[in-house]
C-alpha cells in the first residue's frame, strides 16, 4: 500500500529572510497540493507532518500564525497530523507505528525543506524499511553559508541533496511523472 506523507508544508517556510537569502522552487507547495488532491481522489492514505520549532523567533514556532499549514495542503478532519520538534518525521511521533499498523510499505514524500526535514525523514524512512519516492518538484531548498564561509545557492543545495538521496534512500520523480504512474 502507498501513502502520501507531506512534511512541513507550512506558511512560515515562505519567509525566506529567516532561512537564507533565496529559495528555489517556489511552486513546491502547489505541487504538494496536486499530490494531495490526487491521493484524496483515490481515497489513499495521507499523513501530514507539522514542525513546531522550539526557537521563539522561528516562523514555525507554534505560537505564530506562520506555523499553520499552507492553504494548498490544509488537512481534512480525517487526515492524521503528526507534530514534531526535530527534523525527522519519525522521532517523537507515532508516524512509523501508524504506517506499520495500516500495512503501508511505500511512501510518496513531499514537503519542505529538502536540506532539513525532507532529507532526514527520507533517510530514516528508508532505514526503517519503507520504499520511498521523493517528489523533486514538491520540495525546495534555501541557500546556505558553508563551513568555508562561502554561500551556496539554493539550487546547488537542492540538487546536491537530490543526488545524495537518489537510489540509496529514494527514487526521485517529479509530480507529473508520479501522478501518471500512480494513475495506472
Amino acid at each position: 500500500m502507498t501513502a502520501l506523507v507531506l512534511i512541513d508544508v507550512q506558511r512560515g517556510l515562505q519567509e525566506i529572510g529567516f532561512y537564507g537569502t533565496e529559495r528555489n522552487n517556489m511552486d513546491a507547495e502547489e505541487n504538494c497540493g496536486r499530490l494531495l488532491t490526487f491521493f484524496r481522489k483515490k481515497q489513499w492514505p495521507i499523513f501530514h507532518v507539522k514542525h513546531n520549532s522550539t526557537d521563539l523567533g522561528s516562523p514555525l514556532h507554534p505560537g505564530k500564525v506562520s506555523n499553520s499549514f499552507h492553504p494548498a495542503v490544509e488537512p481534512m478532519i480525517n487526515e492524521p497530523i503528526f507534530e514534531k520538534t526535530v527534523n525527522s518525521a519519525f522521532i517523537g511521533t507515532e508516524l512509523e507505528a501508524r504506517l506499520k499498523t495500516e500495512h503501508i510499505t511505500n511512501l510518496v514524500i513531499a514537503g519542505l525543506t529538502i536540506e532539513h526535514c525532507i532529507s532526514t525523514s527520507v533517510r530514516m524512512a528508508s532505514n526503517l524499511g519503507f520504499t520511498v519516492i521523493l517528489v523533486s518538484d514538491a520540495t525546495a531548498a534555501f541557500d546556505k553559508i558553508g563551513h568555508d564561509c562561502n554561500t551556496y545557492a539554493a539550487d546547488v543545495i537542492f540538487h546536491a541533496e537530490l543526488a545524495n538521496l537518489k537510489d540509496e534512500f529514494a527514487t526521485i520523480k517529479d509530480t507529473d511523472t508520479i501522478l501518471k504512474e500512480l494513475d495506472h
